[in-house]
């Protein structure tokens, strides 16, 4: 439990335990970390400490990120959209860093120091659109639980149109896989949350889609929604 003093004294350690724990269940081959400190809410303390995330020198943040493209060699990456419903400024430099470091580690003349250039073909983000949420806040209500989502859809105009390039069907076997490691994030996710208050079988009614938006393209999609990522690829972009 978060509140509990014991928790509190070892919060790093355990959120640590909690990542390599997700790590495994979803199956990752490595996990690099870049070491940078949380950086909070805006106004915060933590905002305005000289390691949180969000006040590096974006330009270091994006030649380490670039260094990692081209040692791991990514056909594919994911970051995040512009967050524009939840603006942590973490989740923003991530966007940010993201897309430049995707642009840079194609191009010779960039961060030379951080190995032979790669080309990935495509950058996306996960999107949660915004029938998707109304979809799961009904499905909240009508179960008689407390939505998260009113804020969300108080302030989102219906007329607005989420750019969706991407729609990946959900499995049994991929949403408890999910779950499980969301769970695993115990300090940060209620393991008893709003994001398990839906049965599975419903989630897969509601919401049988992961959908992304697609940030960057070197290789263009076969199609203006695909349902793989790596669809119109082979050879020539590994």
């Amino acid at each position: 439990v978060l509140d509990q003093p014991e928790t509190q004294a070892r919060l790093a350690e355990i959120r640590r335990e909690g990542l390599d724990a997700s790590v495994r269940i979803l199956g990752y081959t490595g996990l690099v970390l870049l070491g940078y400190r949380d950086s909070g809410m805006p106004d915060s303390e933590a905002n305005a400490r000289p390691d949180a995330f969000v006040n590096i020198d974006e330009n270091e943040v994006v030649g380490r990120l670039v260094e990692i493209i081209r040692t791991e060699k990514p056909q594919v990456i994911l970051g995040y959209d512009d967050h524009r419903h939840y603006q942590h400024p973490d989740h923003l430099r991530v966007h940010v860093t993201t897309i430049a470091a995707f642009e840079a580690a194609g191009d010779p003349g960039a961060f030379p120091e951080a190995g032979p250039i790669w080309e990935s073909a495509r950058l996306y983000a996960p999107k949660f659109s915004r029938a998707a949420i109304s979809r799961m806040h009904d499905a909240l209500i009508d179960l008689g639980e407390e939505s998260p989502f009113d804020r969300f859809l108080d302030g989102w105009d219906p007329a607005q149109v989420e750019p969706i390039h991407a729609r990946i069907k959900l499995t049994a076997e991929t949403l408890n896989r999910a779950r499980m490691a969301l769970r695993a994030h115990a300090t940060q996710v209620d393991p008893n949350g709003f994001w398990f208050k839906v049965p599975p079988d419903l989630v897969l009614e509601l919401n049988p889609y992961e959908e992304y938006e697609l940030l960057a393209a070197r290789v263009p999609q076969p199609d203006p929604v695909v349902d793989d990522l790596f669809a119109g690829l082979d050879e020539r972009h590994i």
